[in-house]
């Protein structure tokens, strides 16, 4: 579990996730890059009364970083690594559940879907907007759907010697170092399966200035995944690009006439209106700013795309 400034959450967090049972040896590797709040104190409280929690310590911070150096340094015994965030409620028996469909199924991962909700009225909005296609383009574990084969997921187990074979996260990877990881176990031939069963609780930003935040480095790291691999976005991974190249283009053509302004005033407007007819319909008000989460949430993300491929093309820094 990589921590990073996680009061509010590592708590809860732990305890959701550790086992009820005694039907598994486990060791709870708690990686902080630094924390300054008082993470690392709770959890070497619960680790106190819990030999099992273990907290470590990561100088590079990241989360690619913190999952590579606790796959290493994880009891020699452990066959299986499942990564966890503190953004979570793991629900009962989640571990023993990733762990029997890794044995069962001899898969490589396992990955499995998520529901954002919030306790805050924005965090609700932007909850809603992320559990929407409008705001998730129809990705895979942020739909409910079946268990089955995927290329991609939101990571949960992994056979860890196949982890540790691969090289583990791309640690130049500040984010989206899951999909990148993906794409190279597909092409070594090994399977990731989503198991529908073991939906997670996701805690989404807060506040729209993380959001954005968050939402540019998901950009800007997949932009550096499809550079390395030398892939082809998706149409799912292009439609927030192409909504704020055609707002940018159409805000500089109305120098020429204002009726290109119907462009982003559109845009802005269908995502408004989703918004203020999802609040009517589950009657309620906070969701009214589940558009603007949306629109926060897309331009966001396309910002740090188009960043990171015209620093790569400018500069011609290496992928």
């Amino acid at each position: 579990m990589p921590t990073l400034n996680e009061e509010r959450y590592v708590s809860a967090a732990i305890a959701s996730l550790i086992p009820i049972s005694n039907e598994l040896q486990f060791e709870l590797l708690v990686i902080d890059g630094g924390s300054t709040d008082s993470t690392r104190e709770i959890v070497q409280a619960l680790a106190a009364s819990d030999p099992r929690v273990r907290l470590l310590s990561n100088e590079k911070r990241i989360q690619s970083a913190a999952v590579n150096l606790g796959a290493r340094l994880a009891d020699p015994r452990a066959h299986y690594l499942v990564r966890a965030d503190c953004h979570m409620a793991y629900p009962d028996g989640f571990v023993a559940k990733c762990v029997s469909r890794l044995a069962e199924l001899r898969v490589a991962s396992v990955v499995v879907p998520m529901r954002a909700a919030g306790s805050t009225c924005v965090q609700r909005a932007i909850a809603a907007a992320q559990n929407s296609r409008l705001g998730n383009g129809g990705s895979a574990h942020r739909m409910a759907g079946q268990s089955r084969p995927v290329e991609h997921g939101h990571h949960a187990g992994f056979d860890r010697g196949v982890f540790l074979e691969l090289g583990g996260y791309d640690e130049t990877f500040t984010h989206n170092e899951d999909a990148e990881f993906d794409k190279r176990l597909v092409q070594s031939g090994r399977q990731i399966y989503l198991d529908a069963g073991a939906m997670l609780t996701y805690y989404p930003r807060s506040d729209f200035f993380s959001l954005a935040r968050q939402y540019f480095k998901h950009g800007s790291g997949r932009a550096s995944t499809l550079l390395k691999h030398r892939s082809v976005p998706g149409v799912r991974q292009m439609l927030p690009v192409a909504a704020l190249l055609a707002c940018l283009l159409s805000l500089g053509l109305a120098i020429v006439h204002p009726m290109f302004l119907a462009v982003p005033a559109g845009y802005v407007g269908a995502c408004t209106a989703w918004g203020l007819a999802l609040a009517a319909q589950q009657r309620q008000a906070c969701l009214m700013l589940s558009g603007p989460a949306a629109i926060t949430m897309h331009m966001s993300w396309a910002v740090g795309f188009v960043h990171r491929l015209l620093r790569q093309s400018v500069r011609g820094l290496p992928p």
